[in-house]
């Protein structure tokens, strides 16, 4: 994985997936790797209607599977996919992307340097890059599966994008 790379956690997986919004990770960014620990918690066979759609998504080589993540940095504060993504990110020692969600997970990415987007920036990509009309229309749906965006975040990404 030498060079700029995208990584993603279990959130954005999920809610891209609600909105079938994983074809835009390909037109986005190339390839988008999980890390082990994400790709198992986001296709744990429990049923979830997503899993179909994100097995889809490595089908076509939008999302891959990483190789597993060093241990080091240790990263207590974490659960094991946002650690994972910011440990390869590290690793590989070039650029970066990730994205990711969680608060904390963010925080501590960027604290290592490292560039971080969220699922609503991903929206907000889309848009700019004419994948979807509309970005008001892809949140609404998101937000309708109870998926959760605060409501500023929601806001800005609708400004930038002129809605």
């Amino acid at each position: 994985m030498a060079g700029r790379i995208v990584l993603i956690d279990a959130s954005p997986v999920i809610g891209l997936a609600r909105v079938d919004g994983l074809p835009w990770l390909g037109a986005l960014f190339g390839t988008v790797w999980m890390p082990p620990e994400v790709r198992g918690e986001v296709l744990a066979d429990k049923g979830y209607a997503e899993e179909a759609t994100i097995r889809d998504a490595e089908r076509r080589g939008w999302l891959r599977a990483s190789a597993q993540a060093p241990a080091l940095p240790d990263l207590p504060d974490l659960d094991a996919g946002e650690a994972g993504c910011i440990r390869l990110a590290l690793a590989n020692g070039g650029p970066a992307l990730l994205l990711m969600d969680e608060r904390a997970g963010r925080a501590i990415a960027q604290e290592h340097g490292l560039s971080v987007a969220g699922t609503a920036a991903v929206i907000g990509m889309a848009k700019a890059r004419q994948l979807i009309p509309s970005a008001r229309a892809v949140f609404a749906r998101l937000h309708d599966s109870d998926f959760r965006i605060s409501a500023q975040v929601i806001e800005a990404v609708l400004r930038r994008a002129g809605e």
